[in-house]
């Protein structure tokens, strides 16, 4: 059998193999290309069948067909954004990201503040539209177990998160409360299943939800941000934010939740509005 290390040197291989072939392609074509090849192969494959499921769940005024139609184009920005990601110099260089709507944030640099985003439209962009208007982003991510692909992804994004990209783990979120409490900019995506999280409607079913934005903005007394990310013709995109107004109150947990709750609200209203830039396949709801 393989070793580990072999394996992780053959995954590390076929990943900057990838990126070599994609980067002699222009931008578009690339983004064309890795969109057509997802949209014809995902669909086969059993995810398929369980976004479709959650598609029913979110949207059942709408035809199978139509909900199908949803899907394929959801593989199709999927494959995109994959090939997107080792463009992202070129996305930040040629002003392809409208940050125009993320101007409220401008009032609280160095006074720290809370940005959270869905895995949506292409959310790779999010911190180059915040590096763009001037903010200084930091943010965590999850580990990938193949070491040598975990520093080459970690270093793909660094330079788009230049207050620090931390790993989850537990010296993290110290790491964070001191940089917010220096005014620094904590912005990360919020959208996904954490099993101990807070169950919050979503889509009107409880889904498990992380409580750690709402719960640094809370502590902290800092404003709190939900952003939207869409994606527009000929590899464009435009971002805007929505101010979450949280409670303060003796009940310190309460006013997380509620908190949390109005996140995961802001994202389902984008997320309708583009439901096809959004990852129906993910094992949202357990």
């Amino acid at each position: 059998m393989p070793s580990q290390e072999f394996k992780h040197r053959l995954e590390y291989g076929v990943i900057r193999a990838f990126a070599w072939l994609v980067a002699r392609l222009p931008l578009e074509t690339a983004s064309d290309l890795s969109g057509w090849i997802w949209r014809k192969i995902a669909p086969r494959l059993k995810r398929h069948r369980r976004a479709l499921n959650h598609l029913a769940a979110a949207f059942p005024e709408l035809s199978d067909a139509e909900r199908e139609c949803i899907a394929c184009d959801m593989w199709e920005v999927l494959g995109r954004t994959f090939a997107e990601a080792f463009y992202l110099p070129e996305i930040f260089a040629s002003g392809r990201v409208d940050a125009t709507g993320l101007a409220p944030l401008r009032e609280h640099f160095g006074k720290g503040m809370v940005i959270c985003a869905a895995h949506q439209g292409n959310w790779e962009v999010a911190s180059i539209g915040l590096v763009q208007i001037g903010a200084n982003p930091s943010s965590l991510y999850q580990r990938v177990k193949n070491p040598l692909v975990d520093a080459f992804l970690r270093d793909m994004r660094a330079p788009y998160y230049p207050a620090g990209l931390f790993p989850k783990d537990p010296a993290t979120p110290m790491r964070l409360m001191r940089l917010l409490k220096r005014g620094g900019c904590l912005a990360m995506l919020a959208d996904l299943r954490e099993a101990t999280g807070l169950k919050v409607p979503f889509f009107g079913r409880n889904a498990p939800s992380t409580p750690f934005p709402a719960m640094m903005a809370r502590n902290l007394g800092l404003p709190l941000y939900a952003g939207r990310i869409v994606r527009e013709p000929g590899v464009r995109f435009r971002l805007s934010v929505e101010q979450i107004h949280y409670p303060v109150t003796g009940d310190k947990e309460a006013d997380i939740l509620a908190a949390t709750a109005s996140i995961q609200a802001a994202f389902e209203a984008t997320i309708r509005e583009h439901p096809e830039q959004w990852m129906w396949a993910h094992q949202r709801w357990g």
